[in-house]
């Protein structure tokens, strides 16, 4: 009689060893579908970072002075392309380049230009020592930002850079 009674016991400890079994399983499950999840999302963010640094590359190896709208450029990273829009540069800092400025080359094709053919009369500090006249290049502080806010993938980033270069003196900042 005994025995009876305990294959009832027997077949109720087999179900909720099964239960627990089953929310295992699915627990699992639902673990690597979140991290499928989070790695694609990670990718995709890695992307579009990527496009909007190279749009930013884009325009600054054109004449980025002289942009004063924020255009859109197309970027394709791996299967997607990504609508980047780049606002209009902005000048944050001018510095005067002075004529004995060592990064002034004479024999360098680019910075002719710069040198003052003409320096005009001398200037003099409070010890009487003669102040190097200024150049006809300043040096260049500029600020760029690059956004992308795409509507199929759900990404939105935003990559900022900044850019020291030097100019002729009549570009504006």
């Amino acid at each position: 009689m005994r025995m009876r009674k305990q294959e009832g016991v027997t077949l109720i400890v087999s179900l909720v060893m099964l239960v627990v079994l089953t929310l295992l399983v699915v627990s699992s499950i639902r673990t690597g579908t979140s991290n499928t999840r989070i790695a694609g999302n990670m990718q995709v963010k890695t992307e579009a970072t990527a496009a909007a640094q190279q749009a930013i590359e884009e325009v600054v190896s054109g004449d980025f002075a002289n942009v004063t709208e924020q255009q859109t450029v197309p970027v394709t990273m791996g299967a997607v392309t990504y609508p980047v829009v780049v606002e209009s540069p902005v000048c944050d800092n001018t510095t005067p380049i002075r004529n004995d400025d060592p990064s002034l080359n004479t024999s360098n094709e680019d910075d002719r230009i710069c040198f003052n053919d003409d320096p005009g009369q001398p200037i003099f500090d409070k010890d009487g020592k003669p102040i190097p006249p200024p150049s006809k290049c300043n040096q260049q502080l500029w600020s760029i930002k690059a956004n992308i806010d795409d509507a199929d993938t759900g990404v939105r980033v935003t990559q900022g850079q900044g850019l020291s270069q030097r100019f002729y003196k009549p570009t504006s900042c």
